[in-house]
């Protein structure tokens, strides 16, 4: 087999997927995103993809009469350009069954928080608010609840008595472009196995 091929998807500025293309790109992992696609038109990750070259595609919920009506449409184009896996970056809808379907265990999602705890929006807000002494980033498998499915890998980062809910947010989203372009060199080189919720790590041959 050849490089695993990514399709993206991003709702806003897409710092992610400019992780994950510059590791692709520098030979990092065995892995090209072949197309991003947004419900967003506006979104600067269509930019970043049309400046490297990458499909680039948008499709406005509103335009359809249901979510799964829009999902298919969604899946349409994530076939003709050949994704084997998907990967949300910064994607503000919760993905659905056709979608899940489509790709079993091959849709992948980041989260600004430790899982489990902190999940839906702004986690490191929440981390914040909540006074932890540790937060950081979480790679998961994606199901149908919200951000609940097996965790990939994660990356802790210190809470510091100085910090505002923004510079942790900094320094947690650096750690995300670390971790996720690793998670997806993991599952290129087939070395995850997932049993159940736990996601272990085989050898490397």
């Amino acid at each position: 087999m050849g490089k695993l091929r990514l399709g993206v998807m991003a709702s806003g500025r897409g710092s992610n997927l400019q992780s994950i293309m510059d590791a692709a790109a520098a030979g990092k992992i065995k892995a090209e995103v072949a197309v991003v696609f947004s419900d967003n038109k506006d979104a600067f990750a269509l930019e970043r993809a049309r400046k490297a070259g990458i499909p680039a595609l948008h499709l406005n919920p509103r335009d359809f009469g249901s979510k799964d009506e829009y999902e298919k449409a969604v899946l349409k184009l994530l076939h003709e350009h050949g994704v084997h896996l998907v990967c949300l970056a910064g994607y503000m809808r919760i993905v659905g069954r056709v979608i899940l379907d489509a790709f079993p265990n091959r849709v992948i999602n980041i989260h600004p928080a430790l899982l489990p705890s902190f999940p839906g929006l702004h986690g490191q807000q929440q981390a914040w608010e909540y006074g932890v002494k540790f937060s950081g980033c979480t790679v998961h498998f994606v199901d149908e609840g919200m951000d609940t499915g097996p965790i990939i890998i994660q990356a802790v980062v210190p809470v510091y008595d100085d910090d505002t809910a923004d510079t942790l947010a900094d320094r947690i989203l650096e750690q995300e472009h670390k971790i996720y372009p690793e998670a997806i060199g993991l599952i290129a080189d087939g070395r995850l196995k997932l049993n159940g919720r736990k996601v272990s790590l085989r050898r490397e041959k």
